[in-house]
C-alpha cells in the first residue's frame, strides 16, 4: 500500500470507532501494520478497540508498543489512563499513578506551546475560530485539571498518605473554584465509588459553609456509610447535631472524630457543646486544644483551679477591647472571687452588675443575684446561685421551700442542663425532705450531665447501695471507671472495692483499693480499707504494711493501730502486739484494744506457764485480769470479757499454791474498800473465776464453752489441798458441780474431743471414781479427735496465702506426723515442752542409767544419755519441775544428783538441803520401825545429825558400826564418828577415831582427807603432812579428788611457811591436768595471795577459767590478780583492774562489787602518788551500800553468814580509807558514828573513828605533838583489834611521825608476828619493808650507833628470804650509801636498780630513786662517762626529775 492507503485505512478505522465498530477497526489497522509495523495511530487505535472490546491485555500491548514508537506523545498515555481507570486489576491500577505523573509532566511541556499559538492566531482568528480554539482550551484545560487532581487523588491514596486535604483546602480557595472542585469530586466518586476521599473533600467543604443543608447531611451520613471511624464524618454529623441542640450525641460524636482529625472547627463545636451543658473544664480543654482564646475565659469563674484563673487573666488581656468589654469583666471578676479577692472583684464586678456571690457578704450577694435575676429572667445560672446561697446561709433556710428549693427548681426549668442544680436538689431532698427516691433521682440527673461531678456520684452510688439497688450502683462505677485514666476516679474505686470487700469478693477489693489508691496515695482511709481486705484475705504481712502506712499518714486513728495489733496477736507475736495495744489503751479506754491487750498478756503468761517461769506468769496475769477489769466496767454486757476474766483466774491453777498470789481489784474480788487491789490466794482467785464465769453465763447461757471452762475452774477448785473456804468436806460437792457442767456443755456440742476428755479426767477424780464414765468418755474422746483428709491442703493454701504465718507450718509438720507416725518416739517426746506428769519419770529413767556403771560401754547408753544429751534435758526439766513444785523430796534429790553429775556443786548442794527439810519426821519414822539393817542406822544417824541431835547420832553411828561387816563400812562410820566428835569439841576423840580409821586393812581416801584438814584447822603440820602422805600414797587421783590434794597440799605448804612452794604445787597440778578448770581457779585464787609478784604472770589462768567455767568468776579472778599486780589505767587504759571490775559487776556477784571497791581505791591511790588531780570521789558510801544490797539476797550457799560479816567488814574499813584519803574527814567520821549507833560497840569501827580523829588533829597543825593520853587511847584501839595488819602499820607509823621510833619499831614486829600467824606473805614483806625504811631514817640522818644499821640489813634480808623485792635492794643500797657513799660497792648495788634488765621495762619509783643517789655518788667521785650514760637513760625513759638534779649539782658545785 501507499501512503495514501495507509492514511485512508487509518481514516477507516477511526470512522469504525466512532461508529464503535471496534473489530471492524481492528481489520483496518492490522492492515495498515502490514505495510507500517512501526504506525503509532494504528497501535493507538487497536489499543482503544480492544480496550472497547474488553480486551485489556491485548490493549495495554498495543498502547504500550506506541509508546516505545513515540513515548512523548499524548494521546497513548492517555488511552492507557483511560485502560487502567476502567479496568479492575491490581496491576493496572499499581501502573496508574506512573501513567499519571507522565501525563502531567507532558502537560506541562504542550502549555507554553499551546500559549504560544493561541496568541499567534488571534490577530488574524475570525468570532468562529476564536470560540473553536476557547472551547478546546478550555477542554484541554478540564482534561489537565482532571488528570492532576485524579493523579494526586490516587497518588495519594495508593501511597496511604493524607496531604490531599491541603490539595483541595488550596483549591478550595481559588476564586471560581468551588463548583469545579464539587464536579471532579462528584466525577472522582462516580468513577471510584468505593473511595472515600471525595466525600472527604466534600464533607470539609461543608464545614466551611453550611452543615444545615440536605446535601451536607447526606455526604455525612454517606461519608459514615462508607468509613464508620471517619473522623471527618463524626465531626460533620457532630456539628450538625449541635445546631440541632442535641448536645450530648453532639459531644459524642465530635469527641470519636476529633481523635482522628484535628479540625479547629470541631474542637470549637466541641467547646460549644460541652458549655453548654456546663462541663467548664472539659470545654476550657477543648478551646486550648483548638487554641480558641475567648472560650477558655469561661472556665475561670466555675473553677478555682489557679491554672484556670491564671489561664484566664492571659487570655483575657489579649483580647481587643477587653477592657471596655463587660463579659469580659464579669469573668475577670468572676476569677477575682475564685481567687479570695473579694476586694477586687467588687471593684470590677460593680459597674458590670451583679455578676457572683462575695464571701462573707450575704445581703450584698442576695441583692445581687436579685438584680441579676431580675435582668436576665430566662437565665437559669442566677436563680442557682440565688438558691446555693440560701443553700449555704444555715439549717433555717434551707428548711424555707420559697428559698432554697424555689430557686433550684426554678434554676433546673431554665437550664436543664445545669448539673450542678439537680446535685443541690438532690441534698435538699436527703438532708430535709428525706426522700431517698426523689433525692436519688436528681443525683442521677445530675451525673449524667456531668460525668465528672463526684459528689453527684458517690451519693447516687450510696443512695443505690442503701436502698439495695447493687445493680444500678455497680453499673454507675463501672461506667466510670471504664471512662476513668488512670490515677483517676478515686471515689468509684474504692466504692466498689469497699462493695467487694462486703461481698466476700477480696481479690477485687484489693484490686479497685489499689486503684484507688494510685490516685490519692494519701489517703489514710484508703489505706485503711486496703488493710482490711487484706486481712480478710489472711495476708497478715501485707495487712501490717497497709496499717502501717494509714498510721504514718494519720497517727491519731486509733482503727489503723488496733488492727496492726490485732494482725500481729493473730501472727503470735504477742509482745509486740500488747505494746500496740498498750498504745491505745493509753489514750483512751477503747474496749477492743482492752480486751486484745488482757489475751496477750495472757497467751504469753501461758507460754512463760510452759516454760515453768511462774513469778513472771503471775505478773502477766495480774495485768491481764486489770486489763480486762477495765474492759468490763465499760462494757458489763459483753460475755466475752467476763469469759477472758475468767480464764485469766483459773490459769493461776497451774501454780504452786505459795506462788499464786495475785493482786485483784476490789469490786472484782468482792472486798472492802473496793478502791484499793487485794492479794488473793490460789483458791481465792480461783473462786474469782467461778463467778466470772457464772456472769458470762448468765449473757450467753447457750454457749457449751462456757460450761465446759466452768466445769474446768471447779475441778481446779477441787483439786487444791486448802478450798477457799477451808472446808475441804466441800470438794465431792465441787467435783459434781464440774461434772453437770461438763455434761452441760456436751449436751450441747457432743461432737468436741475436749469436753468428753475432761468429763473422763473429772469421773476418774478422786471422790466421785465413775470409772465406767470415765472410760465411756475417753472412748468417745479418741472417737472425735480425727483429723480432715483436707488439712494438708488447708495449710498448704494458708503458706501460700501468708508464708510468715509460722501456725500454718506447724500444722502441716502435726498434721504429718498424724499419717506419718515417726520412727524415734524419744525424739519425739524430747521435742515437746515438758510435762509435769512425765518429768519424774524420764529423771528416774536417766538417774537409774546412771547408777548402773556396768552398761557405759553399750550402745544404749551411748545413744540414750551421750547422744541425745539424756542428763541435761532431766536436770533442766527437773529443775523446771521443782521450781512449780516445791515439796516433792524424790525430785529435789534426783536433781542434786544430775547436778553434782554436771559439777554444778553449789546447785547440787542447794538441791540436796532443799530436799531435807523434815529431819524430825524422818527420825520418827525411822524410831517407828526395827532397825536391824546397816542402812537403817546410818540413815537414823544422819537424820539425828541433821535436826542436830548430835549425841543420839553418835549413838546410832555407834550401833551401826557393831553390825557393820567390812572394813569399808567401819571406816566410813569411824569417819562420821570423827567429824562428830569434832563437832562436839572432841579434838582427842577424833584423832583417835580417825588414826583408828588409818590403820585398817582398807583405809578410804575420806578418813585420810578428814585427818589432814583436822592438822591444817589447828595448826598442825606435823600431823597433816603425815596425813597428806598417806593420802598420796592411795594412788592417782581422778575427778574432784586432784583438786582436794592440790588444795591440801598448798595449804600445808602455806602453813609451813613455803609460800613460793604454794604457787609452784599449784601450776604443777595445771599443768598434769589442763582440763580441769576447778585447778585453774584454785590457781588464779592462790597466785595474788601468796605470790602477787606473778600476779601479771598467772593471767593466763584467768583465761583458762574463762573458758572452762562460769564468766562472772573468771572476770572476779582476772580482776584481783591486776589487783595484786598493780595494774591501774596509769599503766593500760584498755586492761586494768577497774575495767574488768566493772565487767565482773554486771553479774552481780557480791564479791565482785567489793573488787570492784578496790579497784577504784587502787585508781585514788595512783592518782594520788602520781599527783594527779582527777580522782574519782563520792563512790564509796555507795558502793558500801550495793555490796551490802546484793551481798544478802545473792549470797551462795558456801557463803556463810560470817565470811559475809568479813566482807561487810572490809568494805566498811575499805570505804573509810576512800574517804580519808580524799580529805573527806567530815563524812568518815559521820559514816562511823552511823555504824556504832547500830553496833555500839564494834571494836573495828572504834578503831576507825579514832584513826579519824587523830588524823584531823594532825592536819589541825602541821607537827603537832599528840598528849601521852591521846596515844594511849589509840595504842588500846589497836589492841583491842590484833588481827587488824593494816592497825598495826598505822600505829607504826603515828609513832614514826611522833618520833618515837622504838614503839614503831614494836608495832611492826607486832604486825610481822600476826602476819606469819595469819600465812599472809604480802603482809609479812610490807611489815619488814616498813620496818627496814623506820630504821633507814636515823642512818640516812648519820646517828651513830649500828644497831639501826643492823636492823636495816636484817628485816630486808628476811624480806628478800620471802620473796624478791625491789624495795629491799634499794632500801640496802641506800643503807650503803649512806654509810659509805665513796665506796665501790655502792655504786655497784645502785646501778644495779638505776639500769633495769628489761631494756623496755618502764622507770618506776625503784628505778628513779636508785639513779637519783647514783647522780650523787658519780658527782662525788667527779666521774663525767658514767654521769653522761646515766642522763642518756634518764632522757629515754623521761625521768625529768633526774635531768633537774643534774643541773642543780652543776650550778652548785660551779
Amino acid at each position: 500500500m501507499s501512503t495514501k492507503e495507509v492514511k485512508a485505512a487509518l481514516k477507516s478505522a477511526r470512522e469504525a470507532i466512532k461508529n464503535k465498530e471496534f473489530k471492524e477497526a481492528l481489520k483496518h489497522c492490522k492492515a495498515v501494520l502490514k505495510l507500517e509495523k512501526e504506525n503509532y495511530n494504528a497501535w493507538v487505535f487497536i489499543g482503544l478497540a480492544a480496550s472497547e472490546l474488553e480486551q485489556p491485555d491485548q490493549a495495554q500491548t498495543a498502547y504500550k508498543k506506541a509508546l516505545e514508537l513515540e513515548p512523548e506523545q499524548l494521546l497513548a498515555w492517555q488511552g492507557l489512563a483511560n485502560l487502567y481507570e476502567k479496568t479492575d486489576q491490581w496491576d493496572f491500577k499499581a501502573e496508574l499513578p506512573d501513567v499519571y505523573q507522565k501525563l502531567v509532566e507532558l502537560y506541562a511541556r504542550w502549555a507554553p506551546i499551546m500559549r504560544k499559538a493561541f496568541l499567534r492566531t488571534l490577530p488574524r482568528s475570525t468570532k468562529r475560530t476564536l470560540d473553536l480554539t476557547i472551547s478546546l482550551l478550555f477542554s484541554w484545560f478540564i482534561w489537565l485539571f482532571k488528570c492532576f487532581f485524579l493523579f494526586l487523588f490516587f497518588y495519594l491514596a495508593l501511597s496511604g498518605q493524607k496531604q490531599y486535604f491541603c490539595v483541595c483546602r488550596d483549591a478550595l480557595q481559588l476564586p471560581q473554584a468551588e463548583a469545579k472542585m464539587k464536579e471532579a469530586c462528584k466525577s472522582m466518586l462516580s468513577l471510584y465509588p468505593s473511595k472515600s476521599y471525595p466525600l472527604e473533600v466534600l464533607c470539609l467543604h461543608h464545614l466551611k459553609t453550611d452543615v444545615q443543608t440536605e446535601e451536607a447531611g447526606s455526604c455525612f451520613s454517606q461519608l459514615l456509610e462508607m468509613s464508620p471511624n471517619n473522623g471527618l464524618a463524626h465531626v460533620g454529623m457532630g456539628t450538625k447535631l449541635l445546631q440541632e441542640g442535641k448536645y450530648l450525641e453532639a459531644i459524642r460524636s465530635l469527641a470519636q472524630g476529633l481523635k482522628q482529625t484535628g479540625s479547629t472547627t470541631g474542637w470549637c463545636s466541641l467547646a460549644q457543646a460541652q458549655l453548654k451543658l456546663h462541663r467548664y473544664s472539659d470545654s476550657a480543654l477543648s478551646c486550648s486544644q483548638g487554641k480558641i482564646l475567648f472560650s477558655a475565659l469561661l472556665e475561670s469563674y466555675n473553677q478555682a483551679n489557679c491554672y484556670f484563673i491564671k489561664y484566664a487573666f492571659n487570655f483575657s488581656f489579649q483580647i481587643p477591647g477587653a477592657e471596655n468589654d463587660t463579659v469580659l469583666k464579669a469573668f475577670k471578676g468572676r476569677a477575682y472571687l475564685n481567687k479570695g479577692q473579694a476586694e477586687q472583684a467588687l471593684q470590677v464586678m460593680i459597674p458590670c452588675g451583679p455578676i457572683g456571690r462575695c464571701p462573707g457578704e450575704n445581703s450584698l450577694s442576695c441583692c445581687s443575684f436579685l438584680q441579676a435575676a431580675a435582668q436576665g429572667p430566662d437565665v437559669g445560672e442566677s436563680y442557682f446561685l440565688l438558691g446555693k446561697l440560701y443553700w449555704d446561709m444555715g439549717e433555717e433556710s434551707r428548711r424555707d421551700r420559697s428559698k432554697a428549693h424555689t430557686h433550684l427548681l426554678k434554676a433546673a426549668k431554665l437550664d436543664p442542663n445545669l448539673g450542678c442544680v439537680y446535685r443541690h436538689l438532690g441534698h435538699y431532698y436527703r438532708q430535709v425532705v428525706q426522700d431517698a427516691s426523689r433525692a436519688r433521682g436528681c443525683y442521677k440527673k445530675a451525673f449524667e450531665l456531668d460525668a465528672s461531678d463526684e459528689e453527684s456520684g458517690a451519693a447516687l452510688v450510696d443512695l443505690s447501695m442503701e436502698q439495695g439497688d447493687m445493680d444500678t450502683a455497680l453499673a454507675v462505677l463501672q461506667a466510670v471507671i471504664d471512662d476513668s485514666t488512670p490515677g483517676s476516679a478515686k471515689w468509684a474505686w474504692m466504692r466498689r472495692g469497699l462493695y467487694h470487700l462486703k461481698v466476700g469478693q477480696q481479690p477485687q477489693a484489693i484490686a479497685d483499693l489499689q486503684s484507688a489508691l494510685r490516685a490519692d496515695p494519701e489517703d489514710w482511709v484508703c489505706w485503711e480499707c486496703l488493710g482490711e481486705a487484706y486481712l480478710n484475705r489472711r495476708s497478715f504481712t501485707a495487712a501490717l504494711k497497709a496499717f502501717g502506712k494509714a498510721h504514718a499518714l494519720q497517727p491519731s486513728s486509733i482503727y489503723s493501730v488496733y488492727q496492726t495489733a490485732s494482725i500481729k496477736q493473730t501472727l503470735g507475736k504477742f509482745q509486740e502486739a500488747a505494746a500496740e495495744y498498750r498504745q491505745i489503751t493509753a489514750r483512751e479506754d477503747y474496749v477492743p484494744a482492752l480486751k486484745g491487750l488482757g489475751e496477750c498478756l495472757l497467751s504469753l503468761a501461758k507460754g512463760l506457764l510452759e516454760d515453768y517461769r511462774d513469778g513472771s506468769a503471775i505478773d502477766l496475769i495480774q495485768q491481764a485480769i486489770k486489763s480486762h477489769f477495765r474492759a468490763v466496767e465499760l462494757r458489763p454486757d459483753l460475755s466475752c470479757l467476763w469469759k477472758l476474766l475468767g480464764d485469766a483466774c483459773t490459769t493461776v491453777s497451774a501454780v504452786s499454791p505459795n506462788r499464786a498470789r495475785v493482786l485483784m481489784p476490789g469490786p472484782l474480788a468482792g472486798l472492802e474498800p473496793s478502791s484499793q487491789n487485794h492479794l488473793l490466794n490460789q483458791a481465792q482467785t480461783l473462786k474469782v473465776g467461778e463467778r466470772c464465769y457464772g456472769r458470762a453465763l448468765k449473757l450467753m447461757p447457750e454457749a457449751p464453752s462456757l460450761w465446759y471452762d466452768l466445769g474446768l475452774n471447779y475441778h481446779r477448785q477441787a483439786s487444791l489441798p486448802c478450798l477457799a473456804d477451808g472446808d475441804n468436806s466441800s470438794q465431792p460437792l465441787l467435783l459434781e458441780k464440774a461434772q453437770q457442767c461438763v455434761k452441760k456443755a456436751i449436751m450441747m456440742d457432743s461432737g468436741n474431743y475436749s469436753y468428753w476428755n475432761a468429763l473422763g479426767v473429772i469421773a476418774m477424780s478422786k471422790g466421785l471414781e465413775n470409772f465406767a464414765l470415765a472410760q465411756h468418755s475417753f472412748i468417745k474422746s479418741i472417737f472425735f479427735f480425727t483429723f480432715s483428709p483436707l488439712s494438708h491442703e488447708a495449710f498448704k493454701v494458708a503458706q501460700s496465702l501468708e508464708p510468715l504465718y509460722v501456725n500454718c507450718w506447724i500444722g502441716q509438720v502435726l498434721e504429718s506426723h498424724t499419717y506419718q507416725p515417726s520412727t524415734s518416739l524419744f525424739h519425739d517426746g524430747f521435742s515437746l515442752p515438758p510435762q509435769t506428769e512425765g518429768v519424774k519419770g524420764y529423771a528416774f529413767w536417766v538417774c537409774s542409767t546412771l547408777l548402773d556403771k556396768s552398761n557405759r560401754d553399750s550402745e544404749l547408753y551411748r545413744y540414750n544419755i551421750v547422744q541425745m544429751n539424756a542428763v541435761s534435758a532431766a536436770q533442766t526439766a527437773l529443775s523446771k519441775y521443782t521450781e512449780r513444785i516445791q515439796t516433792d523430796p524424790d525430785a529435789l534429790i534426783m536433781l542434786g544428783f544430775l547436778n553434782e553429775h554436771l559439777q554444778l556443786k553449789t546447785q547440787a548442794l542447794q538441791a540436796y538441803q532443799s530436799s531435807s527439810g523434815q529431819w524430825e519426821e524422818a527420825v520418827r519414822v525411822y524410831s517407828s520401825t526395827p532397825l536391824q539393817e546397816l542402812q537403817d542406822l546410818a540413815g537414823l544417824a544422819l537424820a539425828h545429825c541433821r535436826a542436830g541431835h548430835i549425841p543420839e547420832s553418835i549413838n546410832a553411828y555407834e550401833r551401826a558400826l557393831a553390825i557393820a561387816s567390812s572394813e569399808k563400812e567401819k571406816a566410813y562410820i569411824l569417819t562420821a564418828l570423827a567429824l562428830l566428835q569434832h563437832r562436839l569439841g572432841g579434838l582427842d576423840s577424833a584423832k583417835t577415831l580417825l588414826f583408828k580409821c588409818s590403820m585398817l586393812k582398807e583405809p578410804i581416801p575420806e578418813s585420810l582427807l578428814c585427818l589432814c584438814a583436822l592438822g591444817l584447822d589447828h595448826g598442825d603440820a606435823t600431823l597433816a603432812a603425815a596425813a597428806l602422805t598417806e593420802l598420796l600414797k592411795q594412788g592417782t587421783a581422778t575427778g574432784g579428788a586432784v583438786e582436794q590434794r592440790c588444795l591440801l597440799t598448798c595449804a600445808l605448804l602455806a602453813l609451813q611457811g613455803n609460800y613460793s612452794g604454794v604457787q609452784r604445787e599449784a601450776s604443777r597440778a595445771v599443768h598434769s591436768n589442763p582440763g580441769n578448770p576447778s585447778l585453774w581457779a584454785l590457781l588464779s585464787r592462790l597466785v595474788p595471795q601468796y605470790c602477787p609478784k606473778k600476779a601479771n604472770v598467772s593471767m593466763h589462768a584467768h583465761t583458762c577459767v574463762h573458758r572452762h567455767t562460769r564468766v562472772h568468776r573468771a572476770l572476779l579472778y582476772s580482776g584481783v590478780n591486776q589487783l595484786a599486780g598493780g595494774r591501774h589505767s596509769g599503766e593500760d587504759r584498755h586492761r586494768n583492774a577497774l575495767k574488768t571490775m566493772q565487767r565482773a559487776v554486771l553479774l552481780y556477784d557480791p564479791a565482785a562489787w567489793a573488787s570492784l571497791m578496790a579497784a577504784c581505791h587502787t585508781e585514788n591511790a595512783a592518782r594520788f602518788l602520781s599527783q594527779n588531780a582527777t580522782r574519782t570521789e563520792g563512790l564509796e558510801p555507795t558502793l558500801m551500800a550495793v555490796v551490802s544490797e546484793k551481798g544478802e539476797p545473792r549470797r551462795p550457799l558456801w557463803f556463810s553468814r560470817p565470811l559475809a560479816q568479813a566482807l561487810e567488814a572490809w568494805v566498811l574499813q575499805q570505804a573509810l580509807a576512800g574517804l580519808t584519803l580524799g580529805g573527806r574527814l567530815d563524812e568518815a567520821e559521820a559514816l562511823c558514828a552511823q555504824v556504832l549507833s547500830v553496833s555500839p560497840e564494834h571494836p573495828a569501827i572504834v578503831l576507825s573513828l579514832r584513826r579519824v580523829q587523830c588524823q584531823r588533829l594532825l592536819l589541825a597543825g602541821a607537827g603537832t605533838v599528840l598528849p601521852d593520853a591521846v596515844l594511849e587511847q589509840l595504842s588500846s584501839s589497836v589492841m583491842v583489834n590484833p588481827t587488824n595488819l593494816g592497825a598495826w602499820h598505822w600505829l607504826a607509823e603515828l609513832y614514826r611521825s611522833q618520833g618515837l621510833l622504838i614503839q614503831a619499831v614494836m608495832a611492826y614486829r607486832q604486825s610481822l608476828q600476826l602476819a606469819s600467824q595469819l600465812c599472809l606473805p604480802s603482809a609479812q614483806i610490807a611489815s619488814l619493808l616498813g620496818l627496814a625504811l623506820l630504821a633507814l631514817g636515823p642512818c640516812m640522818a648519820g646517828v651513830h650507833g649500828n644497831e639501826w644499821n643492823e636492823l636495816v640489813l636484817e628485816a630486808t634480808s628476811e624480806a628478800l628470804k620471802l620473796a624478791s623485792s625491789s624495795m629491799a635492794l634499794l632500801l640496802q643500797a641506800l643503807l650503803q650509801f649512806a654509810t659509805k657513799m665513796g665506796a665501790r660497792e655502792t655504786r655497784r648495788q645502785l646501778e644495779r636498780l638505776a639500769y633495769p634488765p628489761c631494756p623496755g621495762e618502764q622507770a618506776g619509783s625503784v628505778v628513779q630513786v636508785a639513779r637519783w643517789y647514783l647522780l650523787k655518788h658519780l658527782h662525788a667521785k667527779n666521774d663525767q662517762e658514767l654521769m653522761d650514760t646515766l642522763l642518756e637513760h634518764a632522757k629515754g625513759s623521761g625521768d625529768q626529775r633526774l635531768l633537774t638534779l643534774y643541773s642543780h649539782l652543776t650550778s652548785s658545785s660551779s
